[in-house]
């Protein structure tokens, strides 16, 4: 099987047909499929037929498509911008193709990839805005099904505020400054009062809410988002930081962000990676504090992506600290910790009735000093503890917490990458703990969960974390 790729082996892009020969030949279901198709566009449409289909030819005569009859000649492609053979005959269709690229004419045979200069796409048309739909011939079954979740989703009403969009272009561009304010002016026309009332049929009042829109436009400020990325996989972002990272003019983000998150963003926003990671740091937190204040100060639109929940073990105070001090204004956008995607790829219920009705965030790293944290008492009567950072000091997380009282056949779940699909499930007790310093293959991001509570998780897909069978025989009784 040869390697996936990424690319694709079309360029997508939409014809200028308005006024323009689209020749379509053949006389049954096909070419009767390529003329609806058209009907969509403002091109001329002539279909070639010999003795066309009944309800074909009645759908010709009905929209008035002028129709030339006859057996093909080369000369019939002449003049057209798209040429669609459609007749049933794969020689025949060949020949027509063959006919329209000596013409340096585009052409599609139907069924017939090898003689496509362009396929045709499922379309979703809310002119003048089109959804066009392909998948390189694929399937033509699943490039319906996407349109219809695509129609599902766009508004019957948006074509009408296009044209509207279309109208307030030239003011726009007089009256509202290039760049950060006139992008947001026009995601304000597409989503607030303006949609609202177009969507209500008020063309009037839509009218109204634009003038007003136009009106109050100014120059915009400098504003900072912080945004949760959450554990890495793509579809587990929030709508509302996909929304922010759409609007962002620089996104600022940190080593554990996956590319494909980060690639989410608007296509032309500026991208600068700030690298914290454990052991290489290529950028202090004093100096992320000060590049947010500058991108704030020179009016920026700016998203701070950080793995996970930015306000959870995300340096989002000191950030939120320097910008309150500098007047910039910001915003935290939630995201997923990587405690509950883990929990989620496990199947393991954080809080159990009557087993465990309390949770502890921590990092490997509090249980390294010489006095116990005030939680490590929790862990003892139940509570299940989420460990963050773990792998490097799992040993002293395992005797600090042995030696707070905590019985060393605790149940235990470790995940490397949750929510990804690499991520790695692996299961035992406290006291297997230590082994986990050795996992040198373990390069992503380790969560470990801890307590009564994890013997409820789904272990089918996980291995166990010391493969002994003693260790088996002593996970098994507890």
């Amino acid at each position: 099987m040869p390697p996936r790729t990424e690319q694709l082996s079309v360029f997508p892009a939409f014809f200028r047909v308005e006024g323009r020969i689209a020749a379509v030949f053949g006389n049954g279901d096909e070419a009767f499929a390529k003329v609806r198709l058209l009907l969509n566009t403002q091109a001329k449409v002539v279909a070639f037929v010999q003795a066309p289909e009944a309800d074909y030819h009645a759908f010709l005569i009905a929209n008035r498509i002028e129709a030339v009859r006859g057996d093909f000649s080369p000369d019939q492609v002449k003049g057209a911008t798209l040429v669609f053979a459609a007749t049933g005959d794969a020689e025949a269709d060949r020949g027509i193709v063959d006919a329209a690229r000596a013409e340096r004419i585009p052409a599609n045979a139907v069924d017939q990839p090898d003689y496509c200069d362009f396929y045709t796409p499922a379309l979703v048309n809310r002119a003048p805005v089109a959804v066009a739909i392909g998948t390189e011939g694929a399937g033509p079954v699943l490039a319906q099904m996407i349109r219809a979740q695509i129609d599902q989703m766009l508004s019957p009403s948006l074509g009408k505020l296009a044209e509207l969009a279309t109208r307030f272009r030239k003011p726009v561009e007089h009256l509202v400054p290039r760049g950060v304010a006139r992008r947001i002016f026009w995601r304000q026309f597409f989503s607030g009062p303006v949609a609202d009332a177009v969507n209500a049929g008020h063309a009037a009042q839509a009218e109204q809410a634009a003038d007003q829109l136009l009106r109050s436009s100014r120059e915009v400020e400098g504003r900072v988002w912080l945004v949760g990325a959450g554990p890495g996989a793509e579809d587990l972002l929030t709508l509302r930081a996909q929304r922010v990272m759409m609007e962002a003019d620089v996104i600022v983000y940190d080593a554990l962000v996956p590319q494909a998150i980060v690639d989410m963003g608007r296509r032309d926003a500026e991208r600068l990676s700030v690298g914290k990671r454990k052991g290489c740091h290529s950028k202090s937190q004093e100096e992320i504090n000060d590049l947010l204040v500058q991108l704030g100060r020179e009016r920026k639109r700016v998203v701070r992506l950080k793995s996970g929940d930015p306000l959870v073990y995300g340096r989002a105070g000191e950030e939120m600290a320097a910008l309150r001090a500098a007047g910039i204004a910001y915003e935290i956008v939630p995201g997923i910790t990587s405690a509950f995607a883990a929990a989620a790829d496990f199947e393991l219920p954080l809080t159990l009735r009557g087993v465990a009705s309390s949770l502890v965030f921590t990092t490997g790293h509090d249980l390294t000093g010489d006095v116990l944290p005030d939680w490590a008492s929790l862990a003892v009567s139940g509570a299940t503890i989420a460990v963050y950072m773990g792998r490097t000091v799992a040993a002293s997380v395992a005797g600090r917490l042995m030696q707070a009282g905590l019985p060393p056949e605790t149940t235990v779940a470790v995940i490397e990458n949750a929510s990804r699909r690499d991520r790695r499930l692996m299961h035992g007790i406290l006291r297997d703990l230590p082994d986990l310093e050795s996992r040198d293959e373990l390069s992503g991001p380790v969560m470990v969960i801890i307590g009564d509570a994890v013997a409820g998780a789904n272990f089918e897909q996980s291995e166990p974390l010391v493969r002994r069978e003693t260790v088996a025989q002593d996970y098994a009784r507890s």
